[in-house]
Formats: structure tokens, C-alpha cells, sequence
């Protein structure tokens, strides 16, 4: 039987998400990739005991993760069942809904049917009463923002949900379902934005401003850019990458010459404080405090470890954040 590591919480950073009395991990796991069937359970197994005896608390995942959509949520109801039960109430299980998860016009969006459908068949898949964040995974142009909005908040008033969130939302769609939960008596706890030193359209585009105006937390997703940021395409594309798969989200075209030499660049500062390229792009999205937490990946657990290293460093000076921006702007 699977114990926790007494000292779990020794290390990890737990940061308030905006005006809320609850705490995220500095990092947390995502389990958008590698929790499917064609990965060995046990090797899913272990990768969620080591986040947890690192004091990862937090569980980040979809409907439609896996692949096939729902296999993630299946494989953490079984690690639960197996490994978690007596720390369910030290763990922070989030899961969300708007991508296609079954056919026919009520499987996708953001409908009041689809949204708490799809709720009561995530929780049936992880064995849960409620999950502690439920989200509307992205914003519907056709459904009322009032409906979707009202649908998180019945989650919580029906205590399939402790809080909710929004994912891929503008910064003027935030502050209007921002507006439309309070309204409801629901705040709006999180903001799930894409957010890495590649990918800057949260500040460009004013969403880590409304957030803070708003005090709502956030939880950034893909910081280490689908695994971009990281020494593994430093040398060229390994046969066995994303990048040379059929992956929809990463592809050998994207790994230009010019990007592959700003990694380098990147990689050059990193050493010099000390860490990995991968350490030092999940402590920029984590810098100054704005953003809540990061959503980590992992295949294995040693590469679980590598990345929670980062939290030993998450300060910058003013030349090293200069430094980057040079290389990303050049």
C-alpha cells in the first residue's frame, strides 16, 4: 500500500489563488498527455505518487484528455481507488468541459446540458463525489455566456464542485463571466490561459491585467511550449519526440532553424543560474507572483523531478529577464 513521504510539504511554494482561501503548488500536474492505454499504468501510477510526495496537490484534467477522451480521468480513478483514498482531502482534482467529448450537438461547447452531463460522467470516471475546480474549457459563440456561467455555478450549488474556473477566455470574456458569477454568488476562482516566454498573448493582450484587477487566480498550461522549452531539441528532433510524431500539437516545421538557435541562446542563460532550460521557463511563468501556478507534463517520474526543481530558483534580475527578452525578440 502506497504511503505519502512524510515530508511532503517541506519544500513545495503554495500560492493563495487570487482573493480565495485556497492554495495551489507553485507547480501542478497536468494529465492533458500520457495517461492513456497506450502508456503502462503503473508507470501513470508512479508518476502521480512522486508529484504527490513532492507536494504536488494538484491534479489538472479534461473530459476529453487521454487519448482516447475520458482514459486520463479512468486512469486517476483508478490511482484513487488505489493509492489516494485517505488523501483525498489533501488533493486539488480540477476537470473541465467544451472540447468534443461524444458526437451529436450536445457533446461540445458550453450548453447547460453538455456542462453538467459532462460533469456527472467525469465524476463517475474518477470515483469522486465532486471535483474541487470545474471549468468550461472554452468560450462558445453561440450560448449565452449567462447559461454556460450559470451551469458552473449550479455545479457548485449542487456540491458536484467546490469552485470554478475558465480556460481559453479573453481578458474582456473574463471580466464579463467574472461579472455574471458574482451576480450568482459564485466567484470566479481561475483562469487557465496558454502563458510561456513563447507564447506571451496573456500580457499582450491584457489578460494577466484583468485577472489582477478581477483578483482571480490562474494556472498556466503548455509553459514549456508542448516540450520546446527544453534541451530535447537543442541537437535536432529525436525519432522517438512529439515533434517527429503525427502529434497535432507539435510538429518538425515548427523547429525552424532560427527557434532552435533562441533555444540555445536560452539554454546558455539557464546555465548560468544555475538550472535547465525547462527549470527556467517554468520560473519565468511563475516570476513576480501574478501567475498562481504552472501545469506541468511528465512521462516518467525522474522527469517530474526535473521539473519541480524549478521552484529552487524563481527569481530573476532585471538583466536576466532583459537578457531573454533579447533572445526571444531577435
Amino acid at each position: 500500500m502506497y504511503t505519502a513521504h512524510p515530508h511532503r510539504y517541506a519544500d513545495m511554494p503554495y500560492r493563495r489563488t487570487g482573493r480565495s482561501g485556497l492554495k495551489l503548488p507553485a507547480l501542478s500536474l497536468g494529465l492533458w498527455h500520457n495517461f492513456g492505454p497506450d502508456r503502462p499504468a503503473e508507470t501513470q501510477r508512479a508518476i502521480l505518487r512522486r508529484a504527490f510526495d513532492l507536494g504536488v496537490t494538484h491534479f489538472d484534467l479534461a473530459n476529453n484528455y487521454g487519448p482516447p477522451p475520458g482514459a486520463a480521468e479512468s486512469a486517476l480513478g483508478e490511482a484513487l481507488k488505489a493509492d489516494f483514498a485517505r488523501y483525498r482531502d489533501e488533493l486539488v482534482i480540477s476537470t473541465k468541459a467544451g472540447y468534443l467529448m461524444w458526437p451529436g450537438p450536445y457533446g461540445e461547447w458550453g450548453s447547460r446540458k453538455y456542462l453538467l452531463s459532462s460533469l456527472d460522467q467525469s465524476l463517475q470516471r474518477m470515483g469522486l463525489d465532486y471535483v474541487d475546480i470545474f471549468y468550461s474549457h472554452r468560450p462558445d459563440p453561440e450560448t449565452p455566456l449567462e447559461e454556460t456561467m450559470g451551469a458552473l455555478h449550479s455545479a457548485v450549488q449542487q456540491g458536484k464542485a467546490l469552485y470554478v474556473g475558465v480556460s481559453n477566455y479573453s481578458a474582456e470574456q473574463t471580466r464579463e463571466a467574472a461579472r455574471i458569477l458574482a451576480e450568482l454568488g459564485t466567484p470566479l476562482l481561475i483562469h487557465q490561459p496558454r502563458y510561456s516566454m513563447l507564447d506571451r498573448r496573456p500580457e499582450t493582450e491584457g489578460l494577466l491585467d484583468a485577472l489582477d484587477e478581477l483578483q482571480t487566480g490562474s494556472i498556466a498550461y503548455s509553459p514549456l511550449e508542448q516540450g520546446v522549452l527544453t534541451a530535447r531539441y537543442l541537437d535536432g528532433i529525436p525519432e522517438d519526440s512529439r515533434a517527429a510524431s503525427d502529434s497535432p500539437f507539435l510538429n518538425s516545421d515548427a523547429l525552424t532553424e532560427e527557434l532552435v538557435g533562441k533555444l540555445r541562446a536560452l539554454d546558455d542563460i539557464a546555465k548560468s543560474r544555475g538550472q535547465s532550460l525547462a527549470q527556467m521557463a517554468l520560473a519565468w511563468v511563475l516570476r513576480g507572483g501574478r501567475v498562481t501556478s504552472a501545469l506541468v507534463g511528465a512521462s516518467s517520474p525522474q522527469q517530474l523531478e526535473d521539473s519541480v526543481a524549478a521552484v529552487r530558483n524563481l527569481d530573476f534580475d532585471a538583466e536576466e529577464l532583459a537578457r531573454i527578452d533579447r533572445v526571444i525578440a531577435s
